[in-house]
């Protein structure tokens, strides 16, 4: 289990507790607008670690709350959940759309929660993430869980995240203390906008206080 995952490794901790509050406010949200299916993103490469791991966290809070959850990694380019997870990267995302077949879903030691991998690089990752495969499997997936997060690629790097948001319920931004520059967070929010995807908000990582916090 990587220390990453505070929630698992020190759950009376304050970024975990963090996470807990993250949990509420969204299911708060969805109290309005329901929410099953969620897009994780940041804007730039150089926070892409807190995003996955603010994917990951959020994952195990929200299955720790009697509801299912599947994690589903969608950065083909640089996928991170394996890893955080311990999971094999040979079969995932990639390969299900790809080939076809099972969908390689891994139980991990939470209950409540599965997660599928990234699977091996592809040569198109947005056209893979853009295809009616993937329309189609998002339907599937929703039927593997009451929630579904996907952890997705930086807004500003690639155009993965706005084609996956735009068929998600909603997305939310990770930004990193002393890392993510205000224009950057201020352009990812645009692109999103733009696209026309309904943001829930922002969670800032690694500040000082308590190693996350939602606005």
């Amino acid at each position: 289990m990587a220390p990453n995952l505070i929630t698992l490794t020190d759950p009376r901790s304050p970024a975990a507790e963090a996470y807990r509050a993250l949990r509420t406010n969204l299911l708060f949200s969805a109290l309005e607008r329901a929410l099953p299916t969620l897009l994780i993103t940041t804007p730039s490469a150089a926070t892409a670690d807190a995003k996955s791991e603010c994917a990951a966290n959020l994952a195990v809070t929200l299955a720790q709350s009697d509801r299912s959850v599947l994690l589903v990694d969608c950065d083909l380019r640089q996928p991170r959940q394996h890893a955080l997870w311990g999971l094999a990267a040979d079969r995932g995302l990639s390969s299900a759309l790809r080939d076809g077949g099972a969908l390689p879903v891994c139980a991990v030691n939470v209950p409540n929660l599965k997660v599928l991998p990234a699977g091996p690089h592809p040569d198109n990752p947005a056209d893979l993430l853009g295809s009616r495969k993937m329309e189609a499997l998002l339907l599937t997936l929703q039927q593997q869980a009451e929630i579904v997060i996907f952890d997705a690629p930086p807004v500003l790097v690639v155009t993965d995240a706005v084609l996956l948001a735009s068929k998600l319920a909603g997305a939310l931004l990770v930004l990193s203390a002393g890392h993510t520059r205000r224009d950057d967070a201020e352009r990812a929010s645009e692109l999103l906008q733009k696209g026309r995807i309904h943001i829930l908000g922002a969670v800032l990582a690694n500040a000082e206080d308590s190693g996350q916090r939602t606005y």
